[in-house]
């Protein structure tokens, strides 16, 4: 079986949707339910109208099949005790052989327990392959928390794994120097600068738009040294959730990233002769593809001798910068807000996890990073 993503040719009630995930068995046909399930699920609900939302559902109800497909399983074997279905084997072939953490087996079984409860209420499956047990809560329910809802008390699959929150992690500036030594390759160079400068997401700093760049000393309306405010279009460029908002960008990065589309990008280009919008290319002149960045950072990380994700470096911009902000006397705003709104964070509480870390950090860790949140923020940088 494969999993494929749809043009501009598939159009459903007069709606085209380019992007949408498409999976197909082995003999060319699409793989039913489990098509019709995204349909519903990604379409019919209308909650779920970002390409990269349906990327992340597609990808991980493909896992979910791929499994059943190459161990000769079906998805509606309902023969097996509760416990011993095929949805158990998955989670426990996924923590075993896999190792994956349970945060991240946790949803792909969440949409997969979807499937299954969608099947049942469509009729084609007589029960349900795990059952429910009760939990509490707390005042945030995030997606495990399933839907049966009372006072402090929710319902959930049983087949879910128990989660313990992982710490925050982030570089600190000697891992960062050496991340540095090793980049070699331009365009990995100014992906790994481009997240660690401005909070960017991995999808949003390999889609970046060339046209977003722009030499900063012919801007009569810029000061030397002054943080760049960004405008991120989702129709640009891919942003989770298709949310717009704004970045700052540090004049010396639109310094970097200017001389690397006039010189480095151009050269790229040309190897392919087209005119790709995105700012950073590959060796051959095509946009950074989503699997491209898990290579160089398992690459980087393999080098550097430690290990170094793209969320580590959105991690490290929000800590430091909210840790850089709260110091300074002359920023007039309140740096949660602010470090919230340059993330893109829905709830500030999300944003307020950083101030823990912050709290945490040792004050020799914390000096070692003052050169790094003054090159963020200069006098001027906010002004």
């Amino acid at each position: 079986m494969r999993l494929l993503f749809s043009t501009d040719d598939l159009e459903i009630g007069g709606r085209r949707i380019p992007g949408f995930p498409l999976l197909i068995d082995d003999e060319c046909y699409p793989l039913q339910p489990a098509q019709d399930f995204l349909f519903h699920f990604l379409l019919e609900r209308g909650t779920a109208n970002s390409p990269l939302t349906w990327e992340a559902t597609g990808r991980r109800l493909y896992d979910y099949f791929a499994f059943l497909n190459a161990n000769e399983l079906h998805w509606a074997d309902s023969q097996r005790q509760v416990g011993t279905s095929v949805l158990s084997r998955y989670r426990d072939w996924s923590a075993g052989e896999l190792k994956l953490s349970p945060s991240t087996i946790n949803k792909r079984l969440s949409l997969v327990v979807k499937f299954y409860e969608w099947a049942s209420e469509m009729g084609q499956i007589e029960r349900l392959p795990f059952s429910y047990r009760s939990v509490r809560v707390s005042r945030k329910v995030g997606m495990l928390a399933h839907t049966k809802r009372g006072h402090q008390l929710a319902t959930r699959a049983s087949v879910l794994l128990r989660e313990f929150r992982a710490p925050i992690r982030i570089l600190t500036i000697e891992q960062i120097q050496v991340c540095r030594e090793f980049l070699i390759n331009p365009s990995h160079r100014l992906l790994f600068e481009l997240m660690l400068r401005s909070g960017l997401r991995s999808c949003e700093a390999r889609t970046y738009p060339a046209n977003y760049v722009f030499d900063p000393a012919s801007r009569n309306d810029l000061m030397r040294g002054q943080m760049i405010r960004v405008d991120l279009n989702p129709n640009e460029l891919s942003i989770k959730y298709s949310k717009p908002r704004t970045i700052d960008v540090p004049w010396t990065l639109m310094e970097e990233m200017q001389a690397y589309k006039s010189l480095e990008r151009e050269t790229r280009r040309r190897r392919r002769d087209n005119h790709p919008t995105t700012l950073i290319l590959s060796a051959d002149g095509a946009p950074l593809a989503r699997t491209s960045l898990v290579g160089i950072f398992r690459e980087l990380s393999r080098t550097a001798g430690f290990p170094v994700t793209a969320h580590m470096l959105r991690h490290t911009y929000a800590t430091f910068t909210l840790a850089a902000l709260r110091k300074r006397k002359d920023f007039l705003g309140e740096p949660l807000l602010y470090v919230r709104d340059r993330m893109g964070h829905a709830d500030v509480q999300t944003t307020a996890e950083y101030l823990h870390l912050i709290n945490h950090l040792e004050a020799q860790l914390t000096l070692s990073h003052e050169d790094f949140v003054d090159g963020l923020f200069s006098r001027q940088a906010l002004s």
